[in-house]
């Protein structure tokens, strides 16, 4: 494991640039931050709020996903551990990288406000998975969904579509290397559900009273662990970064065999392939505030828009 930055303020969704930058968001900050090679951090853009996932879009900007506030305590080694939702309704910014400039892409499906905003995956569509987990306070926990995302230009120009849902606090998703499948991890219950994509936002669900979102279970978690977010290997395994027992969860697709790699911080956030055969493995330790890199045994899975 090798320290790429320190000092980062609940740092997640790891963006590795052609340039050997790499972005991250900082919830704790609200800013998406850039981490340049000698570890340097350059702040791109504020956008408020607590930013949680961020991607390359189809020209070129940064999706910023935002939830709308996370509280958080910090311990006597300076560590942040989260304590539950702010209020506040989620969004979805679009960030220029050269300038910074900060657009307003949408916070809504149709009259329904976004609660809280998560992850993301584009497609070679154009358009993007992401999760909604639901506002989570102390006594109350809302239940999440799965939107399809699609913008031409920006804002007005965006179309929003349910995708699968109710999910018990959605958190990672991704796409298998041809695209035909969809995984979500969610955080909780330490599940990894998938679907098959029919077409672009449109998923096959199962008809089961059991699992009213219609996905099929791939695998849960013996002890007690929570899933966050998830990247995808050139084979197809799903590698999740893995809460209160931190480290990533590698698992097999059809759910034939997981193997934990652990990592020193309880709250392993994010993970992201890289580096010039995208066999760096860029990982957020959110409570001690570092973006790490890892020597992965197998390239990650390109991703759709990379810059």
């Amino acid at each position: 494991m090798r320290i790429v930055a320190e000092g980062l303020r609940f740092p997640e969704g790891p963006v590795p640039l052609s340039d050997g930058s790499v972005l991250v968001v900082e919830l704790a900050r609200g800013t998406l931050t850039r981490v340049l090679p000698g570890g340097s951090l350059v702040t791109v853009a504020d956008v408020g709020g607590s930013p949680n996932g961020a991607a390359i879009g189809p020209d070129g900007r940064v999706v910023v996903l935002n939830n709308g506030g996370v509280g958080f305590v910090e311990d006597a080694h300076g560590h942040l551990r989260p304590t539950g939702n702010l209020p506040d309704p989620a969004w979805i910014d679009l960030v220029d990288l050269r300038t910074g400039a900060v657009e307003r892409l949408t916070d809504r499906w149709d009259a329904t406000p976004f609660r809280h905003c998560n992850d993301l995956v584009f497609d070679r569509h154009g358009g993007c998975y992401v999760t909604d987990t639901g506002k989570t306070t102390r006594d109350v926990v809302e239940r999440g969904c799965v939107y399809y995302v699609r913008y031409v230009r920006g804002a007005g120009d965006v179309t929003v579509r349910r995708v699968a849902g109710p999910l018990t606090s959605p958190n990672g998703i991704g796409l298998s290397p041809d695209g035909s499948t969809l995984y979500v991890s969610e955080t909780p219950t330490a599940r990894l559900w998938t679907w098959d994509v029919l077409e672009p936002g449109v998923v096959r669900k199962m008809k089961s009273n059991d699992v009213p979102h219609g996905g099929r279970f791939v695998i849960g978690s013996a002890n007690y662990q929570r899933f966050d977010s998830l990247a995808v290997a050139s084979s197809g395994n799903v590698v999740v970064a893995t809460l209160t027992n931190g480290g990533l969860t590698e698992v097999w697709p059809d759910g034939s065999r997981s193997v934990h790699h652990p990592l020193p911080d309880g709250h392993v956030t994010n993970v992201a392939f890289g580096g010039p055969d995208s066999s760096t493995a860029y990982v957020t330790l959110a409570g001690s505030g570092r973006l790490v890199a890892l020597d992965w045994h197998e390239p990650g899975l390109a991703l759709a828009y990379e810059a």
